[in-house]
């Protein structure tokens, strides 16, 4: 609790709001301790996968009801960061982050921070990213925003009976 509330201009105040309240949220500043690239879920889901079946720590991961997934960086990715889809939040901006225990819930942590600082390492995410999108263009789920599918238009029943063409044109 201790490195997340760092970031706040008042830790001792931040500590104090998730004690009283640990369902709760606080709006801690990005930029100072740490940046946070924001996915849609779809595509963020898909990328904590490919990052949870190799040997490198992930720092802090937020997720919340609004189908975006979080990913915790060193401060400074979001000013440099490139990508189509990703929102990054970097100096200038604030995050909701739940209490650190929260697992569930509105706002929650799909990795929650383990107290010693550790940020998911921008280059390694940008590859899993690529990987997740690969995988997800190969088994058609998850990409869209929001982290849902698209709802497929009702099709209309098919007429036991032929259809007639367009009308022919006439000379006139």
């Amino acid at each position: 609790m201790a490195w997340l509330s760092a970031a706040a201009a008042e830790p001792r105040a931040c500590r104090r709001a998730w004690e009283r309240d640990p369902l709760g949220v606080v709006l801690l500043p990005a930029g100072r301790r740490w940046d946070v690239l924001v996915l849609p879920a779809g595509i963020g889901h898909a990328t904590l996968e490919v990052l949870s079946g190799v040997a490198v720590p992930t720092g802090p991961v937020l997720a919340d009801r609004d189908a975006r997934v979080g990913f915790f960086v060193p401060p400074g990715t979001a000013g440099r960061w490139v990508g189509t889809g990703v929102r990054p939040a970097g100096r200038g901006s604030w995050i909701v982050v739940p209490h650190p225990g929260r697992i569930s819930g509105g706002v929650h942590w799909l990795v929650p921070p383990d107290g010693s600082g550790l940020l998911t390492d921008p280059g390694v995410l940008e590859l899993a990213m690529h990987e997740a999108a690969a995988r997800v263009r190969i088994t058609g789920l998850g990409a869209w925003a929001g982290g849902a599918r698209p709802r497929a238009e009702p099709r209309p029943e098919p007429s036991p009976e032929p259809r007639p063409g367009p009308e022919p044109e006439t000379e006139g």
